[in-house]
């Protein structure tokens, strides 16, 4: 099988999972099948599963039609919901999991989901097309003081607080329905000197919205907590960020949990008794080579990290 979609950090992936042919695997952002096509792949001479999730119902039914049935489950749902699934399964633990994280290429290209400052559509952003929670109710009806915080968090945007202003001000106006409008308020509240400078002024603040209304970083910190409980002895977990807030909540997670005792440093003798459950397989982040970053743009803010369970 080899589908038409190029996905990010692909034979690296593959490489540090070191998938079993009967191991049972976890991909839990589906998108298009890419990473979940290459897992079945090694899995076909065996008697192997994977386990997908995705919250984008597009994404379950397009895997439904590149991947074959006797090797997979798929499920409409958060990764969280794993722990979950792997009991209704009765499936013990995972030999692997992947985690291709934030929007996928599919959903920014599709302008009417709303996800691109770049391209008129109402103000949406949902992954998952079902929930109530949209970029327009988080615009038109979050306090300035929430506003300014998500976009503060969530966007590391300098001018988060005139930003938040300036929504509120607008909207009072008439409701900011569109990807454009909400790219216009941001234009005005940045002074004209700054939006010179660190690509489109609305990134910023479009990333933390496209996080708040979808919980990202939440969900995130949820599974990074039960992957030591849902990982077999041996079991990988791969984790590909592309911004800053994820990597690092990867990284300390992956690193806090390889520690064997969090006690303060003048404790002489520990007390926790804390247990390592995990073992760093990559100290740095594993990155996109020239010739990727080429063929497909998105991978140049890849990071890579590995962790197995001990």
């Amino acid at each position: 099988m080899m589908s038409e979609h190029n996905p990010v950090l692909l034979e690296k992936t593959i490489k540090y999972l070191n998938i079993k042919s009967g191991g049972i695997y976890f991909d839990g952002t589906l998108g298009r099948g890419g990473h979940s096509e290459a897992i079945v792949d090694k899995l076909i001479a065996g008697d192997g599963l994977l386990i997908g999730t995705d919250k984008d119902l597009k994404a379950i039914d397009y895997c439904k039609n590149l991947l074959p049935d006797d090797k997979v489950k798929l499920f409409h749902d958060s990764f969280t919901a794993i722990k979950e699934i792997l009991s209704k399964l009765e499936i013990s633990g995972l030999d692997g999991l992947i985690l291709d994280l934030g929007v996928s290429s599919p959903q920014l290209d599709e302008a009417e989901r709303g996800f691109s400052y770049s391209k008129e559509a109402e103000l949406d952003m949902r992954m998952d097309k079902t929930q109530s929670l949209t970029a327009y109710k988080i615009v038109n009806n979050y306090s300035v003081d929430k506003l300014n915080d998500i976009i503060y968090k969530y966007g590391e945007e300098r001018w988060a607080s005139r930003i938040a202003e300036f929504i509120v001000r607008e909207r009072k106006k008439k409701p900011i329905k569109t990807t454009q409008d909400l790219v216009d308020v941001i234009k005005m509240a940045i002074p004209a000197s700054a939006r010179n400078s660190g690509g489109h002024p609305a990134r910023r603040t479009f990333q933390a919205i496209r996080i708040e209304t979808n919980q990202e970083l939440k969900e995130l910190e949820k599974i990074l907590e039960l992957i030591p409980s849902i990982l077999n002895k041996g079991g990988r977990a791969c984790i590909i960020s592309f911004h800053s807030l994820e990597d690092r909540l990867v990284k300390h997670s992956f690193r806090d949990a390889a520690k064997e005792c969090i006690c303060p440093p003048e404790i002489p003798v520990c007390r926790c008794e804390k247990e390592k459950t995990l073992k760093v397989i990559t100290r740095s982040p594993i990155t996109a080579d020239d010739k990727e970053i080429e063929e497909n743009r998105r991978a140049r803010s890849a990071k890579l990290r590995v962790a197995e369970r001990i």
